[in-house]
């Protein structure tokens, strides 16, 4: 049997996931972390895009985070995410109409246009783009 540590990911919602883990692969803002049991204690915030979980059996379990931050301590590492979606649960063709919308809404520019939700409505649609075509990758 593996080596493993508990691996929480939580988001305003819901608790998402909860179980042991032998490895924890997010991105920080100062790019990608891999974390193993007996990794160091660490506090970061975590950029939109997915989070893959090697879990205690040996599956890979992906999540879409939109961002939230990663706490590792000594047993355990938790997720605080903003939402948090399983990969499996995610909807392809809505990602990529909210990615055109986002890009119509920059193009367009009205008087009353908000460039910042337009732009992180883009960084969001782009993220779990990313994160399908990772799962794509992993099943191919």
């Amino acid at each position: 049997m593996a080596i493993t540590v508990h691996c929480d990911i939580v988001s305003a919602e819901q608790a998402i996931f909860s179980g042991l883990v032998e490895l924890v692969v997010a991105t920080g803002i100062e790019g990608e972390l891999g974390i193993a049991p007996g990794h160091t204690p660490l506090l970061t915030e975590l950029v939109p895009g997915p989070i893959r979980l090697i879990k205690q059996n040996g599956d890979e379990e992906v999540f879409y985070l939109s961002g939230g931050y990663l706490e590792v301590q000594p047993d355990l590492v938790t997720v605080l995410a903003d939402t948090a979606i399983r990969a499996d649960d995610m909807n392809e063709a809505a990602a990529i109409e909210a990615k055109r919308q986002a890009e119509l809404a920059l193009e367009k520019r009205g008087d009353d246009f908000d460039y910042s939700r337009a732009s992180a409505q883009l960084a969001e649609a782009a993220a779990q783009l990313r994160t399908l075509q990772k799962i794509r990758k992993k099943l191919g």
